[in-house]
């Protein structure tokens, strides 16, 4: 598939979000996940991916064929005292691409244009729960190996992290915890 455009959400986008979300999972709890953490007016990263070219039928050249939305989570540090300068850190996810057109490259052109919008936003590190074979191709980590602890109850190796600034979580250490959302699903 020719390249995405990718943008940031705009209000007259989020009925077409909803869809792709729920289409993308089979169900809706990503799709109200995205809308609570809208409505909780965090300072979040949303992107949209569109269709160049209508492709597969019936989409329109412009349709919303993808999102991808980074919130900040806080670390409730291991170490005493805490960081003095605080690192900031987001959560990626949840990522959706319609499943007619999954495997061909949009996901992966959401995460490397989020990440870069992450990196010139000041983020120093991104933190995802997902497919370690996936991610890693992004400079994704096992979280563990930075001494970060997800909230969740997961198996270590899908909790992973990229530092977006070099040696960010040298200092770091300690328990990341997402939006209050993020209960729900």
């Amino acid at each position: 598939m020719n390249a995405m455009k990718i943008r940031a959400e705009q209000p007259d986008d989020y009925a077409a979000i909803r869809q792709v979300n729920e289409l993308a999972f089979g169900r809706s709890q990503e799709a109200d996940l995205v809308e609570a953490l809208r409505d909780s007016n965090l300072d979040m990263i949303s992107l949209v991916a569109i269709a160049p070219v209508a492709d597969p039928e019936p989409l329109d050249v412009g349709a919303i064929v993808g999102h991808l939305l980074f919130s900040p989570v806080t670390i409730t540090p291991t170490i005493s005292p805490p960081l003095v300068n605080p690192i900031k850190i987001a959560g990626l996810g949840p990522i959706a691409v319609l499943p007619a057109l999954q495997r061909r490259g949009i996901g992966s052109q959401l995460i490397q244009a989020g990440l870069e919008q992450c990196r010139q936003q000041g983020y120093d590190a991104i933190v995802v729960l997902g497919n370690p074979q996936f991610y890693q191709r992004f400079g994704f980590a096992t979280a563990s190996l930075k001494h970060l602890q997800c909230e969740y109850e997961v198996p270590e190796e899908v909790f992973m992290v990229v530092e977006l600034q070099p040696n960010s979580l040298a200092a770091c250490s300690g328990m990341i915890r997402y939006a209050p959302a993020f209960a729900n699903v």
